[in-house]
């Protein structure tokens, strides 16, 4: 008896969920195409380099390229050491994109000193919803 409640119950919600989903993606206006976002320009910057308080940021300019404004824009940034190896992902949310469709942004690898030192490069990927 206990395994048809169960199995009931997981039908149910498996339906109900489903609707939810078919009802985000009939309505392709809710969310931008990931290529509406696009990061024109970024650099990796060093701060009191060799040292303990070393720092590593990476700065850039995302655009949005799309008809929408979305009413936020997060940039994930993922940081990599010189063999390719990953350090650490960070998300950074853009305060405000209420004036024109560039804005700037810092995403700042959360460890100093040696550990800073290892980052070598980095990926970065806007993210978005209106």
């Amino acid at each position: 008896m206990k395994r048809r409640a169960l199995l009931a119950s997981t039908a149910f919600a498996s339906l109900s969920l489903s609707g939810c989903l078919d009802l985000l993606t009939d309505s392709g206006e809710d969310i931008l195409e990931p290529t509406d976002l696009v990061v024109v320009w970024s650099d990796l910057l060093r701060e009191n380099p060799w040292t303990d308080e070393e720092r590593v940021s990476v700065w850039g300019l995302v655009r949005n390229e799309g008809e929408r404004e979305p009413t936020y824009v997060e940039i994930r940034a993922t940081f990599f050491d010189a063999d390719g190896e990953e350090l650490d992902t960070v998300i950074e949310l853009i305060d405000d994109t209420t004036e024109g469709t560039d804005w700037p942004f810092e995403v700042e690898f959360p460890h100093f000193g040696e550990a800073a030192r290892e980052v070598a490069s980095y990926e970065l990927e806007p993210a978005t919803s209106v």
